[in-house]
């Protein structure tokens, strides 16, 4: 039996057995065929013999109960959640949005300058090699990008402090 004869015979022999105990485990659909595709991928890439069938479905659910408890203990997993479950979370608003709204609204020049500038916290010379300008062009849409924010957010009584 050759390589993709042996996928075939196992997907269509197990797929379903291992969906449904990893979502018995899991209780999602999207982690229980990544277990599934995770638990073929271990037993295409290092072929094992097996005594029997039933010792071959046995070492597939246990591989497959394995790689369960595996994804339930890692520490990603116990840092999120689903989107379900933010669902009927409404964010705040920023503060600065209007701030944001005003970067937004800049021209493709200026936006991408000010952003890798001020949020992404990148030096001139940085942002020159990335964008493949030089970095006397970026000083200039730098300073272009904060004059059309300063007029975008009110003007020169924008910038006074009291």
């Amino acid at each position: 039996m050759d390589q993709n004869e042996k996928a075939e015979y196992f997907v269509n022999t197990y797929a379903d057995t291992i969906l449904r105990l990893s979502y018995a485990y899991l209780k999602n659909t999207a982690d229980a065929q990544d277990i599934c595709q995770t638990v073929f991928v271990k037993l295409l890439t290092a072929p094992r013999e097996f005594e029997s069938r039933e010792h071959e479905k046995a070492w597939i659910l246990r591989t497959a109960a394995n790689a369960c408890k595996d994804l339930l203990r890692s520490p990603w997993r116990k840092r999120t959640c689903g989107l379900e479950t933010c669902a009927g979370c409404k964010a705040e608003p920023l503060a600065g949005d209007s701030v944001l709204a005003a970067v937004n609204s800049l021209p493709p020049r200026y936006r991408t300058v000010i952003y890798l500038f001020y949020y992404e916290g990148y030096q001139a010379a940085e942002i020159g090699k990335i964008l493949g300008v030089p970095t006397g062009t970026v000083h200039t849409r730098l300073a272009r990008g904060r004059a059309r924010l300063k007029n975008l957010l009110g003007g020169a009584e924008y910038g006074k402090s009291v």
